[in-house]
């Protein structure tokens, strides 16, 4: 059927209006119900939390600033629940006084999403002291973990059980699984397993209005009604908040095997990556791609590091992380691994390749790839883009978007590193050497224009698992079709009527 653009312009003005209606009655609102003073309402938080869990001043500081230092907002306080009735007791107060809400976990995101805005009128929902393992079902193969509850510590209590929880970032020591629920966070094996939201099998949520929905089953199957627990996945605190979650576990594998491949391009990377998955099947985990100027920046911060390989493959333009889960033997692991890889040699896809003989070397070869972010942070900001493409369109992607980056801006750096296997990539802009910060981020409206027109050319997505906060929100309506933001703005009328959830993010006023 052809497209009826009228449709699309119908329901992009029908939209537009809903949401500038919504925005003035909810102004209105907030300005004559808000009246309450500062101080009686810090008290009546503190009765609810504990006077010590209510932070204002140098105690809230670092509640609000993003990781990355692009965001700096203002807080009423900082209010640090217990449990999940504190949080419905916090968020029946806040529905009542039309206060805004920040949800909070261990504030590692990298789009502004859990900063408030410099308003200083909104509340910020730390949930760092729910950290509880709440249950483990070894049987069942899932853990009830609440949503503070850092990530590695998931994993930890996981594995004391003999299990995986597979999920695994580069700032899973401070990450919390409540943040990585709210946006859907990725990682290095969803090529295997999934993002997120393929992981969680049931959530306990509080609402805007205070309520608690308790949607905590470990059920595979349950086809009961609309399926409430994707409707908050995702949706980055503006629905309601995670307070716990069940989550899938796996067999813990019997064997890994990890290599560090050079290649001459992406497309030859991609042809690894298509031989891997013939041969390993879903054994493969992880395929990780870095180009040599990310790896560089890796070895400049961090002089200890070093990189697997020598000679002249040292200098290939593109590297990449490969992984293999075997569930037989050791033995069983390796041969197909020397398999595979040969092959790849032989056929002159793969330039050179190191494989790790123990555990201490897979773990030197991940740690090259999860220090990239910090040389980027070290180097200063830079301009980031998390976009996803069809695998067989990434190289064409990069090519076309360097060049056209290049053009437009002579000399800024692409940092180009992230998950081949699934088509994500960090596709990040930084400072030439003769550029300062403010000069580069002066020209992050027309770089974010050029990659995202490219994005949108390759059939791809201007946002893969680091979601959309403040950072994209301006820019989401531009790429995104306007009747699924009609029906998204019509969902968080319906949940948040008031417009008390993370006011500001992801949706425009």
């Amino acid at each position: 059927m052809p497209h009826d653009s009228s449709l699309t312009d119908t329901a992009a003005r029908t939209g537009a209006d809903e949401a500038t209606h919504t925005a003035t009655d909810l102004t209105a609102d907030r300005a004559a119900d808000t009246a309450v003073g500062a101080a009686a309402a810090l008290n009546a938080l503190r009765a609810i939390v504990g006077a010590s869990h209510v932070l204002t001043g140098e105690d809230a500081a670092p509640y609000l600033t993003d990781w990355r230092g692009r965001y700096v907002g203002q807080a009423l306080a900082v209010v640090r629940p217990a449990d999940t009735p504190q949080v419905a007791a916090v968020m029946r107060w806040c529905h009542q006084h039309r206060v805004p809400v920040v949800p909070q976990g261990g504030n590692t995101g990298l789009c502004g999403g859990a900063t408030p805005d410099a308003g200083g009128d909104a509340i910020v929902m730390s949930l760092r002291r729910m950290d509880a393992v709440r249950a483990i079902d070894p049987l069942n193969d899932t853990i009830t973990v609440e949503a503070g509850c850092v990530l590695q510590a998931v994993q930890s209590a996981a594995r004391d059980v003999g299990r995986l929880f597979p999920l695994s970032l580069a700032a899973e020591g401070s990450c919390c699984i409540g943040g990585n629920l709210a946006t859907n966070a990725g990682g290095t094996q969803v090529l295997r397993y999934g993002n997120t939201r393929d992981l969680a099998l049931g959530l306990e949520v509080v609402t805007a209005q205070g309520e608690i929905w308790n949607g905590l089953s470990g059920l595979r199957k349950d086809n009961t009604g609309y399926d409430l627990r994707d409707i908050f996945i995702g949706s980055e605190g503006t629905l309601g908040i995670i307070t716990a979650a069940t989550l899938k576990l796996f067999p813990l594998p019997v064997a890994s095997c990890t290599a560090f491949l050079a290649f001459e391009s992406l497309t030859a990377a991609l042809a690894v990556l298509a031989r891997a998955r013939a041969g390993f099947g879903a054994s493969l985990t992880g395929f990780e791609v870095m180009s040599r100027h990310c790896l560089q920046g890796v070895l400049r911060q961090f002089p200890d590091q070093r990189l697997p390989l020598s000679g002249e493959s040292t200098q290939s333009p593109w590297f990449a992380l490969l992984e293999l889960s075997d569930s037989e033997s050791e033995a069983h692991a390796q041969a197909r691994f020397e398999t595979i890889l040969g092959d790849a040699l032989e056929a002159g896809e793969a330039v050179d390749v190191a494989v790790a003989a123990n555990g201490a070397q897979s773990r030197a070869m991940w740690h090259l790839r999860e220090s990239i972010p910090l040389a980027e942070l070290a180097y200063g900001k830079a301009i980031k883009h998390d976009i996803s493409v069809p695998i067989s369109r990434i190289g064409d992607f990069v090519t076309t978007t360097n060049a056209a980056i290049q053009a437009a801006h002579p000399g800024v750096q692409n940092v180009i590193f992230g998950h081949l296997g699934d088509g994500n990539l960090h596709y990040n802009v930084s400072r030439a050497p003769e550029q300062t910060e403010t000069q580069l981020l002066a020209l992050q409206e027309a770089v974010y224009a050029i990659v995202h027109a490219s994005v949108v050319a390759h059939d791809g997505s201007i946002s893969a698992e680091h979601g959309i906060g403040q950072l994209k929100r301006d820019q989401l309506p531009r790429y995104k079709d306007p009747v699924a933001l009609l029906l998204m703005r019509r969902i968080k009328d319906a949940l948040d009527p008031t417009g008390i959830m993370n006011p500001g993010k992801v949706l425009q006023a």
